[in-house]
């Protein structure tokens, strides 16, 4: 066999594929990408909160950098590296390190925002190489812009939007539809690294190995693609398999499955780990179900996504099935969609899990408006984008405005509140007020403001480790308020207290502690409270 069949494109799209133009609209790709930089640039660093799950990842990354090790305490697999190696390597290359940009979590939200710009090009492109539309194309990274949901949790340091601009690479590599083998595994390594990133992206698999085995079934080198594509997702995941088994943490020890990761005996197990998320449900302490987050949070902050978006999904799924020409990438888009609502459905959830399933509805959105629009002209289709958009855009309770307690007009919260303010106060105080040996018991988004500085506060811990963690629970506090000088709260840290059963450190807090410092600012609280004085 000669060696140029490897490489041979396939044949001509047949008269059903759309004739899409090679040449992207730089204009319409301009106003997207500037329509991104400022919905999600603008009061990015004072809004929303810092977040917990914001604060493990950069610590992680301030540990690879600075210690060579995936954590700064026990690696357990709760996640795999991919994302905070990524975060590691921005920070890495940066002046200023972590504090280039105010802080750590601010430095990891401007990696957010390249992120977004990114997945704004890939998403537009991806839309328009499908339905070769490009009315279609600007509605659906328009909603992916300014989405209040999207913009909540498209600016946090989180696993999902890395994960997801991985697929969104992918996707983009398959719209080309050159015919090489080249692309099509560079479309599997895009979804190894999204694997490898955030574990949950197994649930966007069957969407995306069916848009490849359809886009490519008339390549004449189909099999090298379909088996390139596969060696290109498997590699990612063998290489993390084969990391723990090198460390001897693939297995639980004697083969002892625990659905409780925290009562494994002996050493740590990436299988005992995937054992314990399978069995993680909203009845335990580790999540919240979809009904209540959705009626909860969800719907409230952004109810036009969500209706829309599962509407666009059912839309998408039954037109295409109709539509020969349209009905690989539309089935794809929505089986995407579908796998990650199956997702939600079944586990137990923390708030930000919803934060993929709004570039999967805009995607849906988009292919569904492009095969509506498929025999208008793209003036008419622009007009009646122009249609849509409007209306969320000036309607109070829409995308950018609504009214205040008094009645007024004004920007959605997004946009005007400073509340990362009062997280900068409270490390502030730590810092000119508590000793640097002092024992502390804290949240994770202030760990790297407070073990990055000079002098670092080496016993400061998060309150999840100071319970669960032997390194930190028996050689640091020894299970005893005794042991603790101050309890640093974030806003709603008491409810993760009790969810969590970390009842003597809410007993070192209650009968023990003595508030020092308090800020608030509407349902928000911080608070620092001092052990072993309450004259």
């Amino acid at each position: 066999m000669s060696a140029d069949v490897l490489t041979r494109p396939g044949k001509k799209p047949s008269s059903r594929t759309p004739r899409v133009s090679a040449k992207a609209p730089k204009l319409l790709i301009a106003v997207s990408l500037l329509i991104g930089l400022v919905s999600h640039g603008w009061n990015m660093f004072r809004y929303p909160l810092y977040l917990t799950d914001e604060g493990i990842y950069m610590e992680q990354a301030w540990s690879v950098l600075k210690e060579a090790k995936l954590s700064p305490y026990t690696y357990f697999y709760d996640h795999a590296p991919m994302g905070w190696l990524a975060l590691a390597g921005w920070v890495g290359i940066l002046p200023g390190g972590f504090q280039a940009f105010g802080n750590a979590i601010n430095t990891g939200r401007a990696l957010m925002l390249i992120v977004h710009l990114a997945s704004v090009f890939l998403m537009f492109e991806t839309v328009r190489r499908f339905t070769a539309s490009k009315p279609a194309a600007f509605l659906a990274v328009f909603v992916f812009n300014l989405s209040p949901l999207g913009v909540y949790y498209q600016r946090q340091v989180l696993l999902d939007n890395l994960m997801m601009f991985w697929i969104l690479l992918g996707l983009y590599l398959l719209a080309r539809r050159d015919g090489r083998i080249v692309t099509a595994m560079g479309a599997g390594a895009c979804f190894g690294l999204a694997l490898v990133t955030k574990e949950n992206a197994l649930f966007l698999l069957p969407g995306c190995a069916y848009l490849l085995h359809k886009t490519i079934r008339e390549q004449s080198n189909r099999r090298f693609g379909l088996s390139f594509w596969w060696f290109a997702v498997l590699a990612p995941v063998t290489a993390y398999l084969l990391f723990a088994q090198i460390k001897n943490e693939l297995f639980p020890e004697g083969l002892r499955f625990s659905p409780d990761n925290n009562q494994l005996k002996g050493h740590v197990s990436l299988l005992n780990t995937i054992w314990w998320q399978l069995h993680r449900n909203s009845n335990s302490s580790n999540g919240l179900s979809f009904t209540y987050l959705l009626q909860q949070s969800w719907l409230f902050k952004d109810r036009y996504i969500l209706i829309g978006g599962v509407v666009a999904t059912v839309l998408t799924l039954i037109s295409g099935r109709r539509n020969r020409r349209l009905r690989t990438p539309m089935l794809a888009c929505a089986l995407m969609a579908l796998g990650y609502a199956f997702y939600l459905s079944r586990s137990a959830l923390l708030d930000f899990y919803i934060a993929p399933m709004v570039p999967l509805f805009a995607l849906n959105l988009g292919m569904f408006f492009g095969w509506l629009t498929r025999r208008t002209n793209q003036g008419g289709a622009a007009v009646l984008v122009a249609c849509l958009l409007v209306p969320v855009l000036v309607m109070p309770g829409g995308f950018l405005v609504k009214y205040n307690a008094r009645g007024q007009l004004e920007f959605s919260d997004a946009y005007r509140l400073p509340l990362t303010q009062l997280q900068e106060q409270q490390v502030a105080w730590i810092k000119a007020n508590i000793p640097t040996n002092a024992r502390l018991i804290i949240d994770d988004d202030v760990w790297v403001a407070l073990h990055d500085s000079n002098p670092p506060y080496k016993n400061a811990h998060p309150h999840y480790k100071a319970t669960s963690d032997p390194d930190v629970r028996d050689k640091v506090f020894h299970s005893s308020w005794e042991n603790v000088d101050y309890v640093v709260m974030s806003n709603k840290m008491r409810d993760a207290l009790q969810r969590g059963g970390e009842t003597w450190i809410i007993e070192a807090i209650d009968q023990h502690g003595q508030t020092v410092w308090q800020a608030t600012r509407g349902d928000v609280s911080l608070s620092i409270v001092k052990i072993g004085n309450t004259s």
